[in-house]
């Protein structure tokens, strides 16, 4: 169900080629047990700590803007584990989206408030981009009585493009939803009893934003969280998803009470207070690789350089 995607995807027809092969590789490692693929991304992590220069300087400035308390040593060790994380989802993706569903259930736990997803209340999903967003839409799909809706983006390469969408369609009642289609399909269906799934925890740009703090950093943020729950007139549920060395605890968080409120900057200002407790629990697993603080307000310098 989630909507984000690591990296983009060139359509040429080389890397197209090379994009099937890389499906192959995950349709085989799907057959894998669980140790070896964490420790396949063990190495691919560490790897792509290696290459991956400039995500990993991006990783390093985030880090230093939300633990400015951190020494330098310590910020290398967490943004290297952080690469860990990263590389150990996206390949978990094989066995979420190949593997036999036995196999697929006993790796994922749905623990915590889950009474919240019982019945046929309007209910928006909120759920940040901890490396395992993916294994949590399985998760609700598999686990959760209801029908699913999310915003899908699609992605450039057709082969790659089709295996996200079987993948994320795979279990449950699940739909997908372009953004070219707005939001009006959406808000209709939280108001008739499907649950959104949200990630709107990624900078946007100025235009879609407001300007609120992001451990204690004036962070463009989009106000969809607030917006999209008063007009379908939904509750708000967290939805954490951890990686462990099981599989996946997908954690259902109470219903936050009194929200939205009348003011979406105030609203989104208490999401993000939200979410830094969150991210606070397991900080390695947040996706640091994305440039969160590319928009600034008016006269702010960049924090990345020219890049």
């Amino acid at each position: 169900m989630p909507t984000s995607s690591p990296l983009p995807v060139d359509s040429s027809p080389n890397v197209g080629w090379a994009n099937r092969l890389g499906l192959g590789f995950m349709r085989l490692l799907a057959r894998l047990p669980l140790p070896w693929i964490r420790s396949l991304g063990w190495l691919g992590g560490q790897l792509l700590h290696g290459v991956a220069a400039r995500r990993r300087r991006i990783a390093r400035v985030n880090w230093a803007r939300c633990f400015p308390q951190d020494s330098e040593a310590q910020r290398n060790r967490a943004v290297r584990q952080h690469f860990v994380y990263f590389v150990q989802a996206w390949l978990d993706r094989s066995w979420l989206w190949e593997a036999n569903e036995a196999t697929v259930r006993s790796r994922l736990r749905l623990v915590g408030a889950t009474d919240e997803l019982q019945g046929s209340a309007p209910t928006v999903i909120f759920s940040p981009h901890f490396v395992g967003l993916d294994a949590g839409g399985t998760a609700l799909a598999l686990f959760a009585p209801r029908a699913f809706i999310s915003v899908y983006a699609e992605q450039a390469n057709e082969a790659v493009d089709r295996w996200i969408r079987a993948g994320r369609l795979r279990y449950g009642a699940v739909k997908l939803v372009s953004r070219h289609q707005g939001l009006r399909p959406v808000v209709q269906a939280v108001r008739a009893a499907e649950v959104l799934y949200l990630l709107p925890d990624m900078d946007m740009g100025a235009s879609e934003s407001v300007f609120v703090p992001f451990f204690g950093v004036l962070t463009a943020t989009v106000p969809t969280l607030p917006r999209l729950a008063r007009l379908g007139q939904a509750k708000v549920v967290p939805v954490v998803s951890r990686i462990t060395p099981q599989g996946y605890d997908v954690e259902v968080l109470p219903a936050w009470p009194d929200y939205p409120g009348p003011d979406a900057q105030a609203d989104t200002a208490l999401m993000n207070q939200r979410l830094e407790a969150m991210i606070r629990t397991m900080p390695e697993q947040y996706y640091w690789v994305h440039k969160r603080f590319k928009t600034r307000p008016p006269g702010d310098p960049s924090f990345y350089g020219k890049d």
